[in-house]
């Protein structure tokens, strides 16, 4: 049996950054780490599995993972976590203005000024590390610390006022959030903030749905994060177009489909394509070309997640 793929060529994110860190230390040049499984990745990756006497695929499996970083292979959350960020154009840094009435958005999954989210890391940050929030922003530490407790209205002033016209955030705002967002301490809270709000409910869902898999958990998180959850609607229509017997990938599909029927008209199809990407485990999202396979989730896999909670149901 050939070994498992785990990251491959058309992978983006924090995990491929951990891969193209350790090849380059290692002394097999990926030519930069920029968090995208390209070309370039692969051929070092290649070089170091020659040089290690394992198969030569250009791809990440188990054997090439444990002697390349020594560590175990990333959970399906962290996995389903790096899809969803790509999806979202995000990472733990960057931060963007008030394009969508969210006022700020920043972080892993983009936490917004908005919904409250980055006060709550901010101000958890601040009490149990001050110092980074002052490294960070520096000067402008006292406005944000006063920006994150105003009312809306004044922060949906400050938001317009530092929001250029093509919706970036105005610098040196923009650098502070990613040299923020940069520190281990900062990125565990952001990771707190993913699993409390927004993996837990889409455990819950994916146990609700039998869904079983690693695609099933993805899904389940993706729509967590981008949708807020299934809507009552969508919920009821799922339960009466679905049918006994029909497989995992069958009701994935009726899933994607359902959510997606079910959202603002005006992101109706990006949320289909986004969903049916996952549910298919292959497919084009925002020009860019997705198999999942190459991003170690799998509708042939259970996830280890969804096991642990219908053990704990029991």
């Amino acid at each position: 049996m050939a070994a498992r793929t785990y990251f491959g060529i058309g992978s983006v994110g924090d995990i491929v950054k951990g891969i193209q860190r350790a090849l380059t230390g290692a002394g097999f040049d990926t030519q930069g780490v920029d968090g995208w499984f390209g070309k370039n990745t692969a051929a070092a990756l290649g070089s170091f599995q020659q040089s290690s006497r394992l198969p030569v695929t250009g791809s990440v499996d188990d054997q090439s993972w444990q002697q390349l970083l020594h560590r175990p292979v990333p959970s399906v959350f962290e996995r389903s976590l790096q899809l969803t960020a790509a999806f979202e154009g995000h990472g733990f840094e960057l931060a963007v203005g008030n394009f969508d009435d969210a006022l700020l958005t920043w972080g892993i999954i983009g936490f917004t000024l908005a919904s409250g989210e980055i006060p709550q890391i901010v101000n958890a940050i601040n009490l149990s590390h001050p110092e980074l929030v002052r490294q960070a922003f520096q000067d402008s530490t006292n406005e944000l610390l006063g920006l994150i407790n105003e009312s809306p209205e004044q922060q949906t002033i400050w938001a317009d006022q530092h929001t250029l016209t093509d919706g970036n955030l105005v610098q040196p705002w923009r650098q502070m959030f990613a040299v923020f967002g940069s520190f281990p301490e900062v990125q565990e809270e952001q990771l707190k903030h993913v699993v409390s709000d927004y993996l837990e409910p889409a455990i819950l869902t994916a146990r609700k749905l039998n869904l079983d898999t690693e695609l099933g958990l993805a899904l389940c998180f993706d729509i967590s994060v981008q949708n807020g959850g299934i809507k009552r609607a969508a919920m009821v229509q799922i339960k009466q177009d679905s049918v006994p017997g029909m497989s995992e990938p069958e009701l994935m599909v009726l899933i994607a489909n359902a959510v997606a029927d079910n959202s603002r008209a005006k992101f109706r199809e990006d949320v289909r394509q986004r969903k049916l990407t996952i549910a298919s485990g292959q497919g084009t999202v925002h020009g860019h070309g997705y198999v999942l396979e190459n991003w170690g989730l799998s509708g042939s896999f259970l996830a280890p997640e969804l096991q642990a909670s219908a053990n704990a149901a029991d």
